[in-house]
This record gives C-alpha cells, sequence and structure tokens, in this order.
C-alpha cells in the first residue's frame, strides 16, 4: 500500500509540472516559427460573404450591445442571424427590434429551449454564406476578428474546416476576473498553440470561431445531445479530417463569471462536455489514421486520472499523517512547485500574448492561480463525471440556462 501511494504521489507532483514544460515549449514554437507577423491588404481582396452566428438564450442584458457591434465591424459583406432560443426574458423583443434598426441582422425566433447546438442549426439552415462565424452573445469581435478568420479560408487549402479565435476577458475588476486572466493567457491560450503544434486541437473556442459550411455539412452539423457543442464538432470535423487552425489576432472580447458558483457551473459544463466527447470518441484508438490526434485524447484521461489521485492522495495524508508537520510538508512543498512553474509559464505567455492584449500588470495574479483553480478543477472533473455518464445514457437535447456574465464594466 505504502509503494503504491509513493507512486501515485510521484504522479501527482511531475505530472502538472511535465505538462507545463510542454506548454511552455509548444506555445513558444508556435509563437517563434507560426506567428510571425503579415501583413494582410484588406482593402484589396475581395472578401467573400460571411454569417455571423449568434445564439441566444435568455441574454437581454448583453444581446443589444453585442449586435450593434457586429452590425459595426469593417467586414464588407456580412449578415447576422441571431437565434431566439426560448428565452424567457425580453431577448427577443430586443432582438426584433434591433432587426429593424439593422438591415444586416435576420432574427429567428424558436418557441422552447432546445440547446444551443440545435441554435446554431437552425441559424446554419438560414445562412446563404459558405462561411460562419459563431459568436457568443455577450462577444464584441475585434474590428479585423473576422478577416483574420476568413483570410485563412482564402490561403490554406480546401480542407481547411474550421479557424477557431482568441476570445479575450473584458471584466477585469474582481480577483476572480483577473484570475480568468491569467488562465486563458496562461493555460487556454498556450494549450492551443501547443497542439497545433502537434497537428490536432481539444477543441475551438465556442465564443469565437469560423466553420465552413461544406466541412459541417460533410459531419453532420452540431450534435444536439452534447453539453458542450464546440467540442463535439472539433473532434468530428478533424476524425474527418478536416483541419482546424488557431488564429490569434482573432480577438473576441467576452465576459465571464465573478462568483464561484457562476464559475463551478461553467466548468461543470466544460468537463461534462470533454468526458462526454472522450466516452464517445473511444474507437479512435482502435483507428491507426486517427494516431495524430491520440496524444490529444490520452492527455485528457490522465488529466482526469491527476485529478482523482490528488484528491485521493492529499485525503490520504490528512488522515495517516501522524503530525500536522507532515502533512503540511507534502501541501506545502506541492504548492510551491506547482506556483513556481505558473509563473514560468505566464511569463512566457505574456511574452507571447503582449502585442494582442498587454496583461503584464496581471502577472502577480499568478500566484493564486494553483491554490484556486488546480484545487477547485480537481474536484470539478469529478463532480462531472457521473454528469457525463448520464448524459451519454440519456441522451435527449443538451439545454442550456444563461450563464453568469459578471460585472459588465471595462477596466
Amino acid at each position: 500500500m505504502e509503494n503504491f501511494i509513493n507512486s501515485l504521489a510521484e504522479f501527482v507532483f511531475w505530472y502538472p509540472l511535465i505538462m507545463s514544460v510542454l506548454w511552455i515549449a509548444g506555445s513558444s514554437l508556435f509563437f517563434k516559427f507560426r506567428e510571425k507577423e503579415e501583413f494582410i491588404d484588406f482593402e484589396n481582396i475581395d472578401w467573400p460573404l460571411i454569417s455571423i452566428l449568434v445564439p441566444c438564450y435568455n441574454e437581454e442584458e448583453t444581446i443589444e450591445e453585442t449586435i450593434k457591434h457586429l452590425s459595426g465591424i469593417s467586414y464588407p459583406k456580412k449578415e447576422i442571424i441571431a437565434v431566439n432560443d426560448g428565452s424567457t426574458d425580453d431577448t427577443f423583443k430586443i432582438l426584433r427590434r434591433l432587426a429593424k434598426q439593422h438591415q444586416d441582422l435576420k432574427v429567428i425566433d424558436c418557441q422552447e429551449n432546445r440547446g444551443k447546438a440545435n441554435a446554431l442549426i437552425i441559424a446554419c439552415h438560414a445562412s446563404k454564406a459558405e462561411y460562419l462565424i459563431c459568436v457568443d452573445s455577450d462577444a464584441l469581435l475585434d474590428q479585423y476578428a473576422a478577416h483574420y478568420l476568413i483570410y485563412h479560408f482564402l490561403h490554406k487549402g480546401e480542407r481547411l474546416g474550421a479557424v477557431t479565435g482568441n476570445p479575450r476577458i473584458r471584466n477585469r475588476d474582481t480577483l476572480l476576473s483577473r484570475l480568468q486572466i491569467v488562465e486563458y493567457a496562461s493555460i487556454i491560450g498556450a494549450i492551443k498553440r501547443t497542439q497545433r503544434i502537434l497537428g490536432k486541437i481539444m477543441t475551438v473556442s465556442g465564443v469565437v470561431v469560423a466553420f465552413r459550411k461544406k466541412a459541417l455539412i460533410d459531419v453532420g452539423l452540431w450534435d444536439r445531445d452534447m453539453i458542450t457543442e464546440d467540442i463535439s464538432v472539433s473532434w468530428k470535423l478533424q476524425q474527418r479530417f478536416w483541419d482546424i487552425r488557431y488564429e490569434p489576432r482573432a480577438l473576441c472580447w467576452m465576459l465571464v463569471p465573478e462568483t464561484i458558483r457562476g464559475i463551478w457551473k461553467q466548468r461543470i459544463r466544460w468537463a461534462q462536455g470533454g468526458q462526454e466527447v472522450m466516452m464517445r470518441n473511444w474507437r479512435i484508438l482502435l483507428d491507426s489514421r486517427q494516431r495524430r490526434i491520440w496524444p490529444v485524447y490520452l492527455e485528457q484521461w490522465v488529466s482526469l486520472i491527476w485529478s482523482f489521485s490528488w484528491v485521493f492522495v492529499t485525503l490520504f495524508y490528512l488522515f495517516s499523517a501522524t503530525t500536522i508537520q507532515q502533512f503540511f510538508i507534502w501541501i506545502t512543498f506541492s504548492s510551491f512547485s506547482l506556483v513556481f512553474m505558473s509563473l514560468i509559464q505566464l511569463w512566457s505567455s505574456i511574452r507571447v500574448d503582449s502585442k494582442y492584449d498587454n496583461i503584464t500588470k496581471y502577472y502577480l495574479w499568478a500566484a493564486w492561480y494553483p491554490a484556486i483553480y488546480w484545487i477547485l478543477n480537481a474536484f470539478i472533473v469529478m463532480f462531472a463525471l457521473p454528469k457525463a455518464i448520464k448524459s451519454r445514457l440519456k441522451g435527449g437535447y443538451a439545454t442550456w440556462s444563461s450563464p453568469d456574465r459578471g460585472n459588465r464594466k471595462v477596466s
């Protein structure tokens, strides 16, 4: 038993450190070789028509700002399709009023909440364009984000199925929002860059992503029964050998939760969705043609095992330690190592992301990240697993609820 606990403790300690080194190395390589500044003459390109899809559910506080901003971006040929997915507030009334003010806005009203994937499918069928950009109803696209996304489709070949953008956080006044600034820079951005180096990614960013409609139709569009439609469609595309790229210049400013309850609900949904996709796609390990995505798949399961292992080892030392000092030696040493690597990873990420969003002043907030997020996420993964299993057994529409949007003030 002692040998087993010692081995498990070694795994709990070394796994996040090794992965952190991998994310730092991968993001640095992507930055050096694939993120070179490239001048694009926006004025002398014949840009194709795009459809911007905006699914909405109880978004009366944010939808007007989002639609007005989308209508005002500089992309020359666009239509905006907003789908009200059975909202119980005034979302549809606001959309109907906005449709009279903006000629490029189409509004579709669904009487019953059937989930984000279903709303996107409806919008896709109503769209006229070959290229679709999906945007959350609280998001503000950068003026040239659409240009950067669509440019890939015009120059990277017919097998390009999707291009994911670079979400940035605009509410920055609380501890929790600042911790998420740290997360999006040092974790999410670094992981996407590293996974692109490997050739496959876990997921596009649901808040801002562009699709080739032909690719979506080829894989059967989004899955209505998956709680995270963005993760699910990413795997469907890549299994059909459609390429997915990451464009860090395609900025999209979003709101994030500012309460523990809001973050808990959001991350449970993310973790559940990832686990659902892993359960559905286990057969890729039997197909050698899918070998390039094996590392991404296996890393997800190892991360799940790590979460359970961390909780188990921590509880074991808590109840078996003969002195309080013995328990705190384990906790203190592990925490110091994680904080140290987090600071290095964040500094590396700041260097990479500084030309898009200078978050240098939030650097010291990284010290809080392992203490709050790594521990919180370990429990989130554990609580999400039974939900994912239940969802896969039950099936049906994966509906949604309006998330915590935090404080709308931008600092």
